[in-house]
């Protein structure tokens, strides 16, 4: 069997019992990080407290799956996923690899960025659109999909969770928000301005987790501290998702009257 167990956000405690249960009786425990990253916690704590091996695999043996694959046709396996495992398409792709060689799997959600986000800044889950990733620029590569994809979902009224680059190193809000600011001086279609409303969520899940609102042109100077961070643009604001972000991540009043 292959087991993919959720670690949620942060460190070791965020584990539920049922997962914990799973690592305790695998024959082989493996972990991806290339999805996302624990803030809280390294792997070698993991092993320590779990008293299990641990070994990290990257994301080309986790996305070929047949070394995971052919090791749980006769052993119990986990794969350890940082918040839950089913929100990266990876893993979907490993479970219908599993089911095709008839090896048995099995999920163990967690919480994760894309359930805890919008519940920081107090909107509404539902009202959320298409979520973006947003890569680091190189050299002669500057993709600008992101903005498509907030234009459309600003067209419907609908919420943007922007997830941020981890590799070579995790993006910073503020790096986050001149990349699009750039992609705007591209585009020239309006859609992300100095005064565009836009949350960061810094560290979900942590005990000095941030929550902030108010415009670009205003946030972009702030220190949010330590990564990760991840963004929110909002669209249309039901009265107490506007009176949730003044109150919860202190964005400017004026919102509400709007």
């Amino acid at each position: 069997m292959l087991t993919l167990v959720g670690l949620g956000l942060y460190d070791f405690y965020d584990i539920t019992l049922r997962g914990l249960k799973a690592i305790e009786e695998a024959d082989f425990v493996f972990a991806e990080m290339y999805t996302s990253r624990l803030i809280g916690e390294s792997i070698e704590d993991f092993e320590r407290k779990t008293g299990k091996r641990i070994t990290v695999l990257d994301r080309e043996i986790v996305e070929s799956g047949k070394e995971l694959l052919d090791l749980a046709r006769d052993n119990r396996v986990v794969l350890l996923v940082v918040g839950d495992p089913m929100a990266a398409t990876t893993h979907l792709s490993l479970r219908l690899m599993a089911e095709e060689m008839g090896v048995e799997t099995r999920v163990i959600h967690n919480a994760s960025i894309i359930t805890a986000a919008p519940g920081l800044m107090g909107l509404q889950h539902y009202k959320f659109g298409r979520i973006v990733s947003l890569p680091f620029p190189h050299e002669n590569y500057f993709p600008t999909s992101a903005y498509d994809f907030i234009e459309k979902n600003q067209a419907m009224g609908l919420h943007t969770l922007v997830l941020l680059d981890i590799n070579p190193r995790p993006m910073t809000a503020n790096e986050a928000m001149e990349i699009l600011l750039k992609m705007e001086d591209v585009k020239k279609r309006g859609v992300i301005k100095d005064n565009t409303l836009i949350g960061v969520i810094a560290r979900a899940g942590a005990p000095d987790c941030l929550v902030r609102a108010g415009f670009i042109g205003d946030l972009i100077k702030e220190d949010f501290g330590p990564p990760l961070h991840s963004l929110i643009i909002p669209g249309t604001l039901h009265f107490a998702e506007a009176e949730a972000l003044v109150r919860l991540a202190g964005a400017p009043s004026e919102i509400m009257e709007e």
